[in-house]
């Protein structure tokens, strides 16, 4: 397999975005990728794109091919990925392997999602059968807010974490949101305005919970050769890529404390990228609940089991503490448009590996110039870990 790196990335602005189609947030994020990269879009032999909402969300079914033709890559290799939350990252994995595996020499990984054309309730509906219809959603009417409510409510008895934990992990993301000119939300909250927003599935609040929000990503990869031709001055090359799968049925899990799978795709990442959880820099973690986040440090291995908690009360996951998380404000704070959220994080990445954030305030100190991104699909039901290196 060949080294791979990273060239080019784009965002668009997160939020509601009924100013423009599918494929015109597409192009907000392509267009900048390309021109990052140095390239044109004849140059791209390859997309693979991370959508979830096609046809249910939004209208279009087909959202690779009319994106592509949006963006004048009409003729190149296209294939859409579909891994519930994680399908940005799904598609980041496609569109590496083309490269690494010699098929190409520049393929692009493109999420994109538009969430906000439908009605909450239907949009809920949706997202809620994301785990296993007849057990869970036909059967007792979870959503997703309760499915993440099981896993609070078991770490808070086992470990005493607390819903004053759960809110300064809302607390921080909205901080470094509000620096994010593309978050959805960019306004600071306090620990008071959590606990006392609107409860939504104990020990859930309002503020645990993410956004439904529109929005795309776009990451083009490069192979090495290509990259020293191309005089890229800052490539960014992926390090490893860990990956894991759970049950669709959350009775045939093993605990509520942690996803399993989030623990699984870690050890296989950090085994293939050589390094050690503290060897990295500045994390992106699936933050959709917060007590996602504080489940996260824990199963990627930035703490013990049970200490998570500890770790935000403590201030440890901002920056100038032992390793900063989510500091673009997460998909608490940025956003979570579905299957645009992995390939968001690798852009987050980039940019602070390259040192290019453009609120100075919002850069994270480097010693190893290495960056990790954990996304998770539905309840753990995937999990994609990625290791970036400088």
């Amino acid at each position: 397999m060949r080294k791979v790196a990273i060239i080019g990335v784009g965002n668009s602005k997160f939020g509601n975005r009924n100013d423009v189609n599918l494929t015109e947030l597409a192009f907000e994020a392509v267009k900048p990728a390309l021109e990052d990269a140095g390239i044109v879009a004849k140059d791209v032999e390859f997309m693979a794109l991370g959508s979830v909402g096609a046809g249910a969300w939004y209208a279009e079914l087909l959202p690779a091919v009319v994106a592509a033709e949006y963006c004048g890559l009409t003729g190149i290799g296209l294939v859409r990925c579909e891994a519930a939350c994680a399908s940005g990252s799904a598609a980041f994995l496609s569109a590496y392997s083309v490269v690494a595996s010699g098929q190409a020499e520049i393929a692009m990984a493109l999420g994109v999602e538009k969430m906000r054309e439908v009605d909450t309730s239907t949009a809920m509906e949706w997202i809620g059968r994301a785990g296993y219809y007849i057990w869970e959603f036909h059967n007792f009417g979870l959503t997703f807010p309760a499915y993440y409510a099981l896993y609070a409510s078991a770490h808070m008895a086992k470990y005493d974490t607390t819903e004053e934990d759960l809110a300064l992990v809302a607390v921080k993301n909205h901080k470094y949101g509000a620096m994010n000119p593309l978050a959805h939300f960019q306004k600071k909250i306090t620990v008071d305005e959590v606990l006392s927003s609107m409860v939504i599935s104990y020990p859930l609040k309002l503020y645990d919970c993410c956004p439904m929000t529109d929005g795309s990503a776009a990451i083009i990869l490069a192979s090495e050769e290509k990259t020293k031709e191309l005089g890229i001055d800052t490539p960014i090359w992926v390090a490893g890529i860990g990956y894991s799968s759970g049950t669709a049925n959350l009775s045939r899990r093993k605990n509520y404390v942690g996803l399993e799978t989030s623990v699984l795709a870690s050890k296989r990442a950090f085994k293939a990228a050589h390094v050690t959880p503290d060897q990295v820099d500045v994390a992106e973690v699936h933050d959709c609940f917060t007590i996602a986040e504080i489940m996260a440090y824990e199963d990627v291995g930035f703490c013990k089991k049970g200490e998570g908690a500890k770790l935000i009360r403590e201030g440890q996951t901002e920056i100038g503490g032992k390793i900063p998380v989510n500091i673009d404000g997460g998909l608490k704070a940025k956003g979570h448009p579905i299957g645009t959220t992995g390939c968001s994080m690798i852009y987050e990445l980039t940019k602070q590996l390259r040192e290019e954030t453009i609120q100075k305030s919002r850069q994270a100190p480097l010693k190893n110039y290495i960056g990790l991104a954990h996304n998770v699909g539905g309840t753990g039901h995937y999990c994609y870990v990625t290791i970036l290196r400088r």
